[in-house]
């Protein structure tokens, strides 16, 4: 009976165990070529059991390798081809999953995930679990474009990031243009992300993006266009020649009225030189002032007499009269010279 309650006991034992420490994961992983991968293999942990061992081996083309070990010493990459590719978490209990990065194809094959504990018995106990990994290579897709926060009407001076995203398998190599699809676009970018630090009103268009990678024979993928606007009060530049000329006519225009002002100046500080200088004129022709009045008006003196010549041409008999006449004339003219500066001398 005792042999009997043991058995049983011990059965329900290793029936609790196996359920503790059972391994679980997918048996198939498919892997993209270039990217990262995990491959799952957890279990519930037991305070009864300690964790003495784990072992990752990898059989491919009918052999079989290790890829990883971890004991009581540490972690150890049993293969050169996967050193800095591989890790198993540490700060997870249970946890024991391989991690893969950069997959190539050579990764594929048949991983084992083996896992040995030890019972407070001294006793070890181990488990295993098999998966197949594939790797393959996927072509890109169809890049979206992902505007900012801002949309895709951006105020001027503003920053912004436009982003094209694609998948299959990395690396993928993206590109921006500015303008239509085969048209004369404009390369602006070779990076996922095409980003504005401060907007100007230039690069108001349309913009589209390309993507491509290695998986189907260099297969390029490309955007719909998207049309980005910037808000804001466009400057216009003048050329410099139109600048150049702009500026001399100023200063051309600025000379002449200068000019004009002083001219006028002058004109007005020569006016009473030009006055003295008629008046004294006339005085020294023998002109008379009559009066003067407040106007500054002068009038000049009427000749006493009268000369008779004439322009008309004249016969020879008619000479001696003519003669004989400005004879006369010029002595009465005398005469009357010499009357006036006798009565001038009189007292």
């Amino acid at each position: 009976m005792v042999k009997v309650a043991w058995l049983v006991v011990c059965v329900n034992s290793f029936t609790f165990c196996k359920a503790i420490l059972e391994l679980t994961g997918p048996q198939d992983i498919e892997g993209t070529w270039r990217s990262s991968v995990t491959l799952p293999c957890v279990y519930v942990p037991s305070p009864d059991f300690v964790q003495q061992t784990i072992i990752w081996t990898l059989e491919r083309d009918q052999s079989l390798h290790t890829v990883f070990r971890r004991d009581s010493s540490g972690d150890h990459i049993m293969l050169s081809r996967y050193r800095d590719r591989v890790s198993v978490p540490n700060n997870t209990p249970g946890d024991v999953s391989l991690e893969i990065e950069t997959l190539e194809v050579p990764d594929s094959g048949l991983y084992t995930c083996k896992v040995t504990w030890r019972a407070q018995n001294k006793r070890l106990l181990t488990r295993e679990r098999t998966m197949i990994l594939r790797v393959t290579k996927v072509a890109v897709t169809k890049p979206i474009i992902r505007p900012g926060n801002l949309g895709l009407t951006v105020p001027k001076g503003a920053r912004t990031i436009l982003t094209c995203s694609a998948s299959g398998s990395p690396p993928i190599i993206y590109r921006w243009f500015k303008g239509e699809p085969g048209g004369d676009a404009v390369p602006v970018s070779n990076h996922a992300e095409l980003m504005f630090d401060s907007l100007q009103m230039s690069d108001t268009g349309k913009y589209y993006c390309e993507a491509e990678n290695g998986a189907s024979a260099q297969v390029i993928r490309r955007s719909d266009a998207v049309q980005l606007t910037v808000e804001g009060y466009q400057e216009t530049g003048l050329p410099l020649y139109l600048i150049i000329l702009i500026v001399a006519l100023c200063v051309a225009v600025v000379f002449v009225v200068i000019m004009v002002i002083l001219c006028k100046r002058k004109t007005k500080k020569d006016h009473p030189k030009e006055v003295t200088y008629h008046i004294s004129k006339s005085i020294t022709r023998g002109q008379t002032c009559s009066g003067i009045n407040d106007m500054g008006i002068y009038e000049e003196a009427t000749p006493r007499a009268k000369n008779s010549y004439t322009s008309q041409p004249v016969k020879e008999n008619e000479y001696e009269t003519i003669g004989s006449s400005r004879n006369n004339d010029y002595a009465t003219l005398v005469k009357a010279t010499e009357s006036e500066y006798e009565m001038g001398d009189v007292p």
